[in-house]
């Protein structure tokens, strides 16, 4: 606690113990306002608790309290308690309440307040109906959040973006956009909600285009809020210029003050492969680093080849005082896979249990089966798939038959390949890999089946594509692409690059055969 704010605790410490020697219970009322102003939450509590009668608005002041610390149950129970003592509720209760119940994860409990809230009759009141939708849509319960939503005689843009979140949350990225096309007027979080759900569902092409379209938008800017949100699609296409741009916006509006801010640009360039400039990103956070940010720099660090760094980052982070968690592990295991540091691999898998108390997830057993499979060690990772206590999924196994591709396998490659045949039998990546198994073994009858196969089942392997950003938009293009709408004016400008280099090509060409003929002279 801050030195002023222990001093008006002092303070505020004496006034509770004059009121007590005085019997001044009313003062009381004021002194809870005051210590939830430090905050003092329990103390305040204690203050509470002795008051025979509190009204309303001590019972809201506590409940926001709670609230605001993420103390759900807390709320609950003052909410029980005012039931009891037949003080009713206003809409200030019902907004503050509905915040903490969505944190509740009960549809019992969200229920059983909704009820409450109708027959108390503030349903005509804005904010508290918005609260609602929010509470609905935080529980995922999108049905509930739209009907209330549709009951609303009037909407704010709060209650828009809160049942837009909850559809970006869910994954309906259609009925969010739908949604954000019918409001009457958006503002900056109303953009972010969409950037962020696009980002959050993997569809990392619409978030740039959103943020795009969001730049050409008069009176809206983004905030960190929408720069942490852009930043990982960013990462994961690996658009470094787009990202760089950013950078600077977020640089000159200050927003690298903002960790999440600064995590998400060191995330981009450690993915992006500009180590050099994560690190001095890194250097730059300095003190105000968080695990995120080790975490980021760690796993830049692994995939990259640079495992040593990675290794000694991670003792570096632990010397000061970091503990790690999961994502942790992640990267420290894939920084052995890309050493070739088996063994150093294993007991870091292990020291996860043992030492730091972290149950492994899919994604560690599939670094551990990445990491023996590379190492040649096959059987091994098999049978560490077959005692793993959960289900392997299709990482797994394709980890595996990844291993039996480089290294020959067969046997294991058909097991492999079966179970990624069943979890996913719309990838054709799977059969190819196990085609160029049977191919490196000389198996042509695998191969002939396996073609068959696929071409009975219409599998066929989808086509890389890039993406190229121009005029305020983000284009993808495929190999010999015919459906973009310009096609034939790319095309043409196009040829008359190509023309233009062959008759630089022919030029120079013609250049060093007259010095060689002048050489010879």
């Amino acid at each position: 606690m801050p030195h002023s704010a222990k001093l008006v605790m002092n303070q505020l410490k004496q006034i509770h113990a004059y009121t007590l020697r005085n019997g001044i219970i009313d003062q009381n009322k004021v002194l809870i306002v005051q210590l939830l102003q430090i905050p003092n939450i329990p103390y305040a509590r204690n203050v509470f608790d002795q008051i025979p009668h509190p009204n309303i608005f001590l019972y809201n002041k506590l409940i926001q309290a709670y609230s605001s610390q993420n103390q759900p149950h807390r709320c609950l129970s003052l909410y029980t308690q005012m039931r009891l003592k037949n003080c009713a509720p206003n809409q200030h209760s019902f907004i503050f309440l509905f915040t903490a119940f969505a944190s509740l994860h009960s549809l019992f409990y969200a229920q059983i307040l909704h009820t409450q809230f109708v027959k108390s009759g503030f349903q005509c009141d804005v904010f508290a109906s918005t609260a609602l939708v929010d509470m609905y849509a935080k529980l995922r319960r999108l049905t509930l959040a739209r009907k209330a939503f549709d009951e609303m005689r009037e909407r704010e843009i709060p209650t828009w973006n809160s049942l837009i979140a909850g559809y970006a949350k869910c994954g309906d990225m259609d009925g969010a956009l739908e949604l954000f096309g019918l409001m009457p007027s958006r503002n900056v979080i109303s953009w972010t909600a969409i950037i962020s759900g696009y980002t959050q569902n993997g569809r990392y092409k619409e978030a740039l285009s959103m943020f795009l379209k969001m730049e050409t938008e008069k009176g809206i800017r983004p905030n960190e809020v929408t720069i942490a949100s852009v930043m990982p699609a960013c990462s994961n296409l690996g658009a470094l210029e787009f990202g760089e741009r950013i950078e600077k916006y977020a640089r000159e509006y200050g927003f690298f003050n903002n960790i999440y801010v600064s995590n998400a640009v060191l995330e981009m360039y450690a993915r992006c492969g500009r180590i050099d400039v994560a690190k001095k990103m890194f250097n730059e956070i300095g003190k105000r680093m968080n695990l995120c940010t080790w975490n980021s720099m760690i796993t830049g660090l692994a995939v990259h080849g640079k495992c040593n760094e990675a290794l000694e980052l991670y003792e570096q982070m632990l010397r000061e005082g970091t503990a790690p968690d999961d994502v942790t592990f992640v990267g420290l295991i894939l920084a052995c896979t890309h050493g070739g540091m088996v063994r150093k691999g294993q007991q870091l898998f292990e020291s996860m249990e043992t030492k730091y108390k972290i149950t492994p997830k899919l994604e560690h057993y599939g670094c551990i089966v990445d990491l023996l499979g590379r190492a040649g060690e096959l059987q091994e990772a098999y049978e560490l798939i077959q005692t793993m206590p959960m289900r392997p999924d299709s990482v797994i196994w394709g980890a595996l038959l990844g291993a039996c591709s480089f290294h020959v396998n067969v046997e294991l490659g058909d097991i492999a390949a079966e179970s990624l045949f069943k979890l996913e039998p719309w990838n054709p990546g799977n059969y190819v890999i196990l085609s160029n198994i049977y191919a490196s073994a000389g198996r042509w009858d695998g191969v002939a089946k396996l073609r068959k196969v696929m071409k009975h089942g219409k599998i066929t392997k989808a086509a890389g594509y890039s993406l190229i950003e121009e005029g305020g938009d983000i284009h993808k293009f495929i190999v010999e692409d015919k459906t973009h709408p310009k096609c034939d004016e790319i095309y043409a400008l196009l040829n008359e690059i190509s023309s233009k280099m062959k008759l630089q090509r022919n030029v120079s060409d013609s250049v060093l055969e007259l010095e060689e003929l002048c050489t010879l002279e």
